[in-house]
C-alpha cells in the first residue's frame, strides 16, 4: 500500500522512507524515490541555516559588547572659593526726601523810591547785613532835616513854657497871680512835652526811611538774582511792597522725608533701649546722598519729627540736620537720607553673588575638607555695596563659592581654587562700611528677597 507525501512528512524529518509497490516495476518507482531524496535535502539545508544564524547572532552580540564604549564620568567642576570676612557694621534705612533751607527771607522794599545802585553778585553768599541795594535817599535826608528843625523849635517852646509855669509858681506865692495862670502855664508846659514826643518820634520814622534806603540782607545765606535793576521805580509799604531779591540760609541745611509708622514705631524703641530717651531727643545719626554721588559722605541728625502722623498716607514728617559750611548742599535737592536703626555690631560678609534663594530660603554654598559641596541655610543681614552680611548660619572657616555655582551642585566633588580678597575690593569694602554705607537694613533686605 502506497503512503501519502503528508504521512512520510508527519514521522519525520530525518527519515527516509522508500517504498515501492510490489506489483508496480522499476520504472513506476523512480519518481518516488527521487521526490523523497529532494525532501531529505531540503530538510538538512534548512538545519545547517539555522545553525549558521544563530552562530551570526552570537558573534554579532559578542563584537556589539567589545564594542560598547563605557559610559563618562565627568570630571570634578573647577570652582573658586573664598573665606567670609568679619567686619563691624551697624544696619540702616533708607528715604527720600528733599533738602530745603532753615530760612528763607523775600527782599522787599520798605519805601518807594528809585534804585540807584545793586551791590551783589547774583548767586552768591551773602552774610547779614551786607548792602544789596540802594536807594535815591536825597527826598529822606531833606525830610529827616525837617523832622530835626521841628523837634528843635518844639524843644526851644517847651523850655519856654517851663519857664512861665516856673515864673507863675513863685507869683503864686506871693498871691501875685491867680490860680487860673497857674493852670494856664501848666497845661502849655505838657503840650510843648507832648509836642516834642511827636516831632522825635516823626524824626525817628525819617531816619528808619532814611536807613531804609540801603537794603541789607536780613540773614546770612546764597542770594538769588535781581528782580529788579538799578533805574527802576519800587513801591514800599505792606500789601503792594516791590519784590527785588531773595536769599534762603545754607548753613546747617534741612533735609526732610516721610517716614512710614511702623518704622518710626521701630525707632522709638530703639532709641528707648539703646539711647534711653525719646525718639526726637535721641539725636539718632543720619546721612544723605545727592544724586549724583555714589557714598553718603553728609553726616548728620534726626533733630525734628512732626506731632502726628498723617492717616492718609501712614507717614510721619522727619526732619535731619546737616551741616553745610562750604554752601554744596543747595535747597530743594533730591537726596537718600539714610537713618541707623541698630548700635553697631560684628558680622560675616561675603560676596552678595554667592547667595542663592530657593522659594523662601536663601542659602549658600560651601566647599568641605574633602572637596565636597554642601548646601548651608543662612539668615541675611544687610547689603554693604557688594558684600552680604551673614547673620546666621555661617562659620568664619567656612570656603564659599564665589565662582562657577552654575557647575557645582550639593554633594558633588569639585575642585575649589582660594582666592584671596584683594587690598583694592578691602578698601572699597571698608568705605562701604563706613557710617551711613548699607543700603538697606535687615528686613528690609529679608522682605525683598
Amino acid at each position: 500500500m502506497k503512503r501519502s507525501k503528508s504521512d512520510e512528512m508527519m514521522e519525520g524529518r530525518n527519515t527516509c522512507v522508500i517504498e515501492a509497490d510490489e506489483t508496480s516495476d522499476s520504472q513506476s518507482s523512480m519518481p518516488a524515490m527521487r521526490f523523497d531524496s529532494s525532501l531529505h535535502k531540503n530538510a538538512k539545508a534548512r538545519r545547517f541555516a539555522s545553525v549558521i544564524s544563530m552562530l551570526a547572532v552570537t558573534l554579532l552580540a559578542a563584537c556589539s559588547d567589545e564594542q560598547k564604549p563605557q559610559q563618562m564620568v565627568p570630571p570634578p567642576a573647577a570652582v573658586t572659593v573664598r573665606k567670609p570676612i568679619q567686619r563691624e557694621v551697624a544696619d540702616w534705612d533708607e528715604y527720600s526726601g528733599h533738602l530745603q533751607s532753615p530760612e528763607t527771607a523775600n527782599i522787599q522794599a520798605r519805601i518807594s523810591g528809585l534804585i540807584e545802585k545793586s551791590l551783589f553778585k547774583e548767586g552768591a553768599l551773602v552774610n547779614k547785613g551786607d548792602v544789596l541795594f540802594v536807594i535815591d535817599d536825597r527826598s529822606f535826608k531833606a525830610d529827616l532835616d525837617v523832622k530835626q528843625a521841628a523837634v528843635a523849635k518844639d524843644e526851644a517852646h517847651l523850655v519856654l513854657t517851663k519857664a512861665e509855669l516856673s515864673r507863675n509858681e513863685s507869683l503864686l506865692k506871693q498871691h501875685a497871680v491867680a490860680q487860673q495862670d497857674i493852670d494856664t502855664a501848666k497845661a502849655n508846659f505838657e503840650q510843648a512835652q507832648a509836642q516834642v514826643a511827636a516831632d522825635k518820634a516823626a524824626l525817628e520814622a525819617s531816619q528808619l526811611n532814611l536807613e531804609w534806603t540801603h537794603v541789607t540782607a536780613p540773614i546770612s545765606g546764597r542770594i538769588s538774582r535781581f528782580f529788579v535793576t538799578a533805574g527802576n521805580l519800587v513801591n514800599g509799604g505792606a500789601g503792594q511792597a516791590t519784590m527785588l531779591t531773595s536769599i534762603v540760609s545754607v548753613d546747617p541745611v534741612y533735609c526732610y522725608v516721610p517716614m512710614p509708622e511702623r518704622d518710626f514705631l521701630k525707632y522709638q524703641t530703639f532709641a528707648a533701649q539703646e539711647k534711653q530717651s525719646s525718639v526726637r531727643d535721641a539725636k539718632i545719626p543720619c546721612f544723605i546722598q545727592l544724586e549724583n554721588e555714589t557714598n553718603t559722605s553728609h553726616e548728620g541728625f534726626i533733630d525734628f519729627i512732626d506731632n502726628n502722623l498723617d492717616v492718609n498716607t501712614g507717614t510721619i514728617q522727619v526732619r535731619g540736620v546737616f551741616p553745610n559750611p562750604t554752601g554744596s548742599l543747595t535747597p530743594g535737592l533730591f537726596a537718600k537720607m539714610r537713618v541707623t536703626s541698630s548700635m553697631r555690631y560684628h558680622t560675616l560678609l561675603v560676596p552678595d553673588i554667592a547667595v542663592g534663594t530657593e522659594q523662601s530660603e536663601h542659602y549658600i554654598l560651601v566647599v568641605g575638607k574633602d572637596d565636597v559641596v554642601a548646601s548651608r541655610t543662612v539668615k541675611l543681614g544687610a547689603l554693604f555695596g557688594g558684600m552680604r552680611s551673614i547673620v546666621a548660619g555661617l562659620e568664619t572657616d567656612d570656603r564659599v563659592i564665589i565662582n562657577g555655582l552654575q557647575h557645582a551642585q550639593s554633594g558633588a566633588k569639585v575642585i575649589p581654587t582660594e582666592e584671596l580678597i584683594s587690598a583694592e575690593s578691602l578698601k572699597a569694602l571698608d568705605a562701604a562700611l563706613a557710617p551711613g554705607a548699607a543700603l538697606k537694613s535687615a528686613q528690609t533686605a529679608e522682605e525683598k528677597r
